[in-house]
This record gives structure tokens, C-alpha cells and sequence, in this order.
């Protein structure tokens, strides 16, 4: 049984025009630290839409490579390419196979996706996945409802409060905005 890859909390936050999506530093393979400062977040599409991946690394980045070619296919229109992901990660025979999950977001949509076929849109604008992502979320909602900080801030302070509860996170934050 190969161990299990942990270590990752993607958040992204969408309020006042704006949208931040960050993702601590840390991968665990088993019971061991193997990296502090990894960056499981970026930019595609033109630097229009922000993606970040939770679990193997490997599988991770290929679905960044399989999602840019969605948003080369059908530019601006996010939900069709994360539909688009979600059918071809589902019926593919190698891409079922990857161990990962997808965050993706833009001004006006973001969504998780998975390979078993999920492709959620949250009502409230904030996504969350990995070890640490019901930690994270928990914290952004409440500070959304609470404070006036921007979607930056309050992506920082929730990956932080994340990282002091889950072990498979860190405060190795990339932290990266559309305005």
C-alpha cells in the first residue's frame, strides 16, 4: 500500500470585484514532511483565472496542462472549460487515474472539480480543498460575514488559522489576485 499524499489547503475567496486564491507550502508523503514551500497555485488562461490543485503533485500539474487547453478551446467562458475538464477526467481511462482535485476561478465563477464527475459552484464564492480545506472555509465564511477585509486578507488570515489546526498544512503561503 503506497502511503498516502497529504499536505495541501487551497482557498480562494471572491468579494468586491475581486478574487484571491492561495495555497500553503506543505506536502506530506506518509507521516513526513518532504516539502515546505511548494506552489500549488496559479495563473492561467491569459492570467484570467486562478488554479490551484490538492493532492499528488504530479497528477496535480497535469491537470493545470489539461484545463489550459479547455480554456484555449472556449476563452472567457470558464464554466464551459470546467465542464469540458470534469466529462474528459471522468470518461478518460488515464486521466480517472489521477489523484488530485481542482479549484478554479475567475471573476465571475469558480468551481471545484474532481475526477469522479464533480463539478461544484458554492453559492457563497469561496472554495476550499485539501487536508486543510474545511478548516480554511470555516474560517473564510465566518470572517466574510464578520469583517470588512478584502478577498485577499481573508484568504491569508484563514490559510493561516488552517495551518495552526491541520498538520498537513503550513503558513508557506502563495497567495495570487485577479482584480
Amino acid at each position: 500500500m503506497k502511503p498516502a499524499i497529504k499536505g495541501t489547503t487551497i482557498l480562494a475567496v471572491r468579494r468586491d470585484g475581486k478574487v484571491a486564491m492561495g495555497g500553503d507550502g506543505q506536502v506530506t508523503f506518509g507521516d513526513s514532511v518532504m516539502k515546505s514551500h511548494a506552489v500549488k497555485v496559479r495563473l492561467l488562461g491569459d492570467g484570467k483565472v486562478l488554479a490551484g490543485f490538492a493532492g499528488a503533485a504530479a497528477d496535480g500539474l497535469t491537470l493545470f496542462e489539461k484545463f489550459e487547453e479547455k480554456l484555449q478551446r472556449f476563452p472567457g467562458n470558464l464554466p464551459r472549460a470546467a465542464v469540458e475538464l470534469a466529462k474528459d477526467w471522468r470518461s478518460d481511462r488515464v486521466l480517472r487515474r489521477l489523484e488530485a482535485l481542482l479549484a478554479v476561478a475567475d471573476r465571475s465563477h469558480g468551481f471545484v472539480i474532481s475526477g469522479s464527475g464533480e463539478l461544484i459552484e458554492p453559492d457563497d464564492g469561496i472554495l476550499a480543498i485539501g487536508s486543510g480545506g474545511n478548516y480554511a472555509l470555516a474560517a473564510a465564511r465566518a470572517l466574510m460575514g464578520c469583517s470588512n477585509l478584502g478577498a485577499r486578507e481573508i484568504v491569508e488570515r484563514s490559510l493561516e488559522i488552517a495551518a495552526e489546526i491541520c498538520i498537513f498544512s503550513n503558513r508557506n503561503l502563495t497567495i495570487l489576485e485577479l482584480e
